[in-house]
């Protein structure tokens, strides 16, 4: 018998067995895929810009 992979949802951290029937993959749920899609698109997500200046002194 295999073993069943699993993976974790990125955003509740639930684990699940990996399916590829899963609509809604990588994450658990509906509820998850919109909170994501919440976060882009409110710019939760955005990466802070570092000034030259500050790059030069890393």
């Amino acid at each position: 018998m295999m073993k069943q992979s699993t993976i974790i949802c990125p955003q509740c951290g639930k684990t699940m067995v990996r399916d590829n029937t899963n609509d809604f993959r990588p994450f658990c749920s509906q509820l998850c895929k919109k909170i994501d899609l919440g976060n882009w698109a409110t710019g939760s997500y955005l990466i802070p810009k570092i000034d030259e200046q500050e790059a030069d002194e890393i």
